[in-house]
């Protein structure tokens, strides 16, 4: 590792170095991973496990020639915090197995038929602010957790958060070599030790916590408008799927939407959600804390990644360990969440920026500004029992003004066409 020598997706790699390369996979996901559990109300256990198992499938189903660690989807939170409010856990369940069905399906069609209707459907314009509003309607989330909207604010509370989320901005920007990977992981570390310090942590369950147990799994049900309301984030985590497989394929030197193919690591994504809603976990996504660590160690082994998601599973049947993540206090994960919900914010502007979006033409104006405004302002449409808000709303009327100005370019009644 000292020289830096490339090892190659299909390269095995030595026992001795299999281990600690692995955990460090796991690390660099643990923060991130567990965050979602944490804003659903759930123990992060199963979480853990079907992590490992989706990224072991998703290995097997791309055969074995797409490096790719499986975590929790943001792009679910705000939606399926509606869900959850209204009808519980099991429905958004149902909904995460219906969108993976959906996804699976997605795979199909884009396997016949290729990828340029995405861009018709929801180009760059659109795309950019649907994404930046999975963490922008958020922030009064990450307020609420570090304890800043209550009306008396506790002190022990800032002085976590405050440990928690200056950790996290300045190991991002100071931290160096491997911990420049994990500076989420760290900062959790770092806002535990205020907490402990602080004396708000409560070890009881720890020490009542058998040392194994099986993972919290649950089955879910079924409502038809859940289902509608978490139905439109499928379009977003397809863009997001072919954002991360573009990346990887830049840094392992290999074309991965052709060989294995877009539509076997889409499928293989999809289904790990689909079968996560089967037993009570949150939906998974590729993650870009895997490709960063990839990209800074140049070890793009699928066996590594393999290994990281066998010690995920391990951890899952681990109980103390478990019990031990599910204490963590509101204030260290509303320090973690004021920045992550903002990356993902700007990793929607960021969409803009690589795609070079041009707001000298009409539409791409239009399309973010009545995004962003709907997705913001609170508005809800009711149709019948189904209600769409905030970011799905805004989903919405994105893809639809994505079709409109597309039939309008055909029928060639618009001002701002790209002549071909």
């Amino acid at each position: 590792m000292e020289n830096k020598r490339i090892i190659q997706v299909d390269e095995k790699v030595p026992f001795k170095l299999l281990v600690p390369l692995s955990i460090q996979h796991m690390f660099a996901m643990f923060g991130a991973s567990v965050l979602v559990p944490f804003v659903f109300g759930i123990n992060p256990a199963v979480v853990l496990f079907m992590n490992g198992v989706g990224t072991l499938l998703f290995i097997l189903i791309t055969k074995g020639k797409a490096p790719a660690y499986l975590g929790s989807s943001f792009a679910f939170l705000a939606p399926a915090g509606i869900v959850i409010e209204r009808w519980g856990y099991s429905y958004a369940l149902g909904g995460f197995v219906v969108v993976g069905f959906l996804g699976c399906i997605l795979a199909l069609l884009i396997y016949k038929f290729g990828t340029d209707w995405i861009d018709v459907v929801l180009p760059p314009a659109a795309m950019g602010p649907v994404v930046a509003l999975i963490g922008l309607e958020l922030a009064g989330t990450a307020a609420s957790n570090a304890g800043l909207l209550d009306e008396t604010i506790d002190p022990k509370n800032v002085i976590v958060f405050v440990a928690t989320l200056l950790t996290a901005v300045l190991g991002s920007v100071l931290f160096r070599g491997f911990l420049s990977v994990i500076p989420i992981l760290i900062s959790i570390i770092v806002g535990y030790v205020a907490a402990l310090l602080c004396g708000i942590v409560d070890f009881a369950d720890v020490a009542a916590a058998p040392l194994f147990s099986l993972p919290n799994f649950s089955t879910p049900r079924f409502k038809w408008e859940a289902i509608v309301i978490l139905i439109p984030v499928l379009l977003v985590i397809t863009s997001e799927h072919i954002g991360h497989q573009i990346v990887t394929s830049k840094i392992v030197g290999r074309d991965l939407l052709k060989d294995p193919g877009l539509h076997r690591s889409l499928f293989a994504d999809n289904f790990s959600s689909m079968l996560s809603g089967l037993i009570g976990s949150v939906p998974t996504t590729t993650y870009g804390e895997n490709i960063g660590v990839m990209a800074m160690t140049k070890v793009y082994s699928v066996y590594v990644i393999g290994g990281a998601a066998v010690l995920s599973i391990i951890c899952s049947f681990i109980g103390k360990m478990t019990t031990l993540i599910d204490t963590i206090p509101d204030p260290v994960i509303g320090g973690i969440s004021f920045l992550l919900y903002g990356m993902i914010g700007t990793s929607g502007i960021r969409i803009l920026v690589d795609a070079q979006v041009d707001y000298g033409r009409s539409r791409n104006m239009a399309m973010t500004s009545v995004i962003f405004v709907t997705g913001l302002s609170g508005v809800t449409v009711t149709l019948g029992s189904v209600e769409l808000t905030g970011m799905v709303l805004a989903c919405v009327v994105g893809m639809l003004m994505g079709l409109a100005f597309f039939i309008f370019d055909k029928l060639r009644l618009t001002n701002d066409r790209e002549e071909k």
